[in-house]
């Protein structure tokens, strides 16, 4: 997802990978040297967060969690608890449709690639999810504390970890002093404030049949909007598509929507939230959604039917 129609005066960009991921910041100022300082700062806030949460580096705390399952308790910063915290909220809400220990999911049986030629039995299937379940992630606020119960299970930020860091990067500019700006987290963004011209910013949403190309656009302020789609990864078995995303109560992949998109206040619940919709399909996903506050939904069936959540007037274009 791409903001569009942004008119160039006064716009200041970087592009950075982080993550595992291309984030693109963008800030109006009539100020090269503040903008760009203000980007770095930003950068830098990203940065720091990867570090944290990263599975790629063995003294993360994340890894640190992950090394003492079934062991003991790992105290973490704050910042990792209360994300954590949130991430256990957001499982609760999902019934278990959003889950940080589906790292704890066996690779062996999803690689989605060009090796992947038959599906696993359904026992297996459960099998490779078995040590999947939040409420296994034990919490003490107290002592900041995390003990995942289960020797194996391990916890992963792949959900949610673009999106808190997409807001902490505009939350530091804001602290900057900047008031427009957008953090695009591949294209999971939020926006702060307006264009220079006082319009909202225009966001394309993706198409799933050409995702380069967005099918409708919505004008934002101040708000986020992540997608996500089965066009991303995904592996054709029998002339049957199966999406990147599992499902944690079954081990298998989800079918019956190419794409989700959320609007939410905070970069980090729209990501999080695209994923259980997927899962819970577009009947329930959208029930789930329109029972929330500040929550909106775009959805694409495998039909290419469009379905919308009740606070939702998209244009095409």
């Amino acid at each position: 997802m791409e903001p569009a129609n942004i008119k160039e005066t006064n716009l200041h960009k970087k592009i950075i990978k982080l993550m595992g991921n291309r984030f693109e910041i963008t800030v109006a100022h009539t100020d090269t040297y503040t903008a760009e300082t203000c980007i770095d700062a930003a950068i830098a806030e990203i940065s720091r967060i990867e570090q944290l949460l990263t599975t790629f580096k063995e003294s993360s705390q994340t890894n640190q969690v992950n090394a003492m399952a079934g062991i003991k308790p790992v105290q973490v910063d704050k910042e990792v608890f209360d994300l954590v915290f949130r991430s256990k909220k957001i499982s609760h809400i999902t019934q278990g449709a959003f889950d940080i220990s589906y790292g704890s999911i066996d690779k062996a049986f999803w690689n989605f690639d060009t090796n992947m030629k038959s599906l696993p039995d359904a026992e297996n299937a459960k099998c490779s999810i078995r040590l999947i379940n939040y409420n296994n992630i034990i919490l003490d606020e107290k002592e900041s504390t995390i003990y995942l119960k289960e020797k194996g299970m391990r916890i992963g930020f792949g959900g949610i970890g673009k999106g808190y860091a997409a807001d902490r990067a505009r939350q530091v500019l804001i602290e900057k002093g900047i008031s427009k700006a957008v953090v695009n987290a591949a294209g999971d963004l939020i926006t702060l404030g307006t264009q220079p011209d006082g319009q909202p910013w225009t966001v394309g949403i993706a198409d799933p049949a050409t995702k380069y190309y967005p099918f409708s656009q919505l004008a934002i302020s101040n708000k986020a909007v992540a997608t996500s789609g089965n066009y991303e990864k995904f592996v054709i078995i029998d002339g049957k598509k199966y999406s990147h995303t599992i499902d944690p109560k079954t081990g298998f992949p989800v079918s019956g929507i190419k794409s989700v998109t959320i609007i939410s206040p905070s970069a980090e619940l729209a990501d999080a939230m695209t994923t259980p919709v997927m899962v819970m399909g577009v009947k329930a996903g959208l029930n789930m959604i329109n029972q929330l506050k500040e929550l909106a939904c775009i959805i694409i069936d495998d039909d290419n039917k469009l379905y919308t959540s009740n606070n939702v007037k998209i244009s095409e274009i």
